[in-house]
């Protein structure tokens, strides 16, 4: 073979070498891939971050193994301008693509949160500023913006009773407005037909209904006994009676700013419109976010004289029409207190 020759194969392997070296490389480099320890890594991209800042955060955090091919591919779809902002969660290998779609996307993480029924406005708010999602002032200044609910409680100075409780998924960052807001439309949701029309039907408006329920779900939490608790209310409420609702004393006592702990007797002269021994009818609004079944108890009391109940010692209650049986009741639970302390 002619020096040329040689040299011309010579040249074909290095250009095939090269080629091969290339398209290994970019194999290599579009891969799945993960490099960080653990199960997972978290990536927070702040607002305005442009591709190169954002490849490199991905890379200082294991995501991607490089920040050049990131970068191209961002730039060769015309999606660099298009990097959302946000925290992101990657817990399984993926490739520079998948990355780059999933930031385009602003597939973020959500944060999840449960609200159970009875919690203050002050409580849920505790609930949702503990996740770290939204600053705890800002939500304190959303809770008292009652505009959103005026259409259904023209009286509401706030959104105490209308955070429906219920689980939610929330990106860190998510305004407190909206976060406020999707709980109140979830409200909405559950103050269905049924329970508009019942409280219709009774001459109740929103406020009357969702006050009612949220004194029904302070003091029961087993589903059965909530119609018969808001018959006592009703009952009560017909004939001048005053509820005297442990709990709206409760409550009076957080919005003074002290804490109740058990109630003593002479707490029950505590001066406040929400002290439902001392002044008669309602409260001025709702002491918590009831749920759903207390929403209902309250538009569907169930059909029994009931004026009293206490604790039976058991978790649930005693009910009684009269004084006589109320006071029996009382001093039979007085003696099982007694017996277990």
């Amino acid at each position: 073979m002619s020096g040329r020759r040689r040299l011309l194969a010579l040249l074909g392997l290095l250009a095939a070498s090269i080629v091969w070296a290339g398209m290994t490389a970019y194999d290599r480099a579009m891969s799945p891939w993960r490099g960080y320890e653990g199960d997972s890594a978290v990536v927070v991209i702040p607002q305005g971050a442009g591709s190169s800042q954002v490849a490199h955060l991905l890379r200082d955090a294991g995501v991607i193994r490089q920040t050049l091919p990131f970068r191209i591919l961002a730039r060769v779809n015309g999606v660099a301008s298009r990097l959302q902002a946000g925290e992101y969660l990657f817990d399984r290998p993926l490739a520079p693509s998948e990355v780059l779609d999933r930031i385009v996307r602003g597939d973020v993480l959500l944060h999840r949160v449960t609200i159970p029924e009875g919690l203050t406005g002050s409580e849920t708010i505790d609930r949702i500023a503990r996740a770290r999602i939204v600053r705890r002032s800002d939500l304190e200044e959303s809770f008292r913006d009652a505009s959103i609910v005026r259409d259904r409680d023209p009286n509401a100075r706030d959104l105490e009773g209308y955070l429906f409780p219920d689980t939610y998924r929330f990106a860190r960052g998510t305004q407190a407005h909206r976060i406020l807001g999707d709980m109140v439309a979830r409200f909405r949701e559950v103050y269905d037909g049924t329970i508009a029309g019942r409280a219709a039907s009774m001459g109740m408006t929103a406020r009357e209904v969702v006050t009612l329920a949220s004194l029904i779900e302070k003091e029961t939490s087993i589903p059965e006994e909530r119609p018969r608790v808001s018959a006592v209310f009703h009952n009560r409420l017909k004939i001048g009676m005053p509820l005297q609702c442990d709990p709206t004393v409760i409550y009076a006592f957080a919005a003074a700013g002290r804490g109740a702990g058990e109630l003593k007797r002479e707490d029950l002269s505590f001066a406040s419109p929400y002290n439902t021994y001392l002044n008669p009818g309602l409260p001025p609004g709702p002491i918590a976010s009831p749920g759903r079944d207390s929403l209902l108890a309250a538009v569907s009391p169930a059909p029994v004289k009931d004026l009293y109940f206490v604790a039976d010692g058991t978790g649930g209650h005693r009910f009684s029409s009269s004084i006589e049986d109320h006071e029996r009741a009382v001093a039979r639970y007085r003696r099982i207190r007694k017996a277990g302390s």
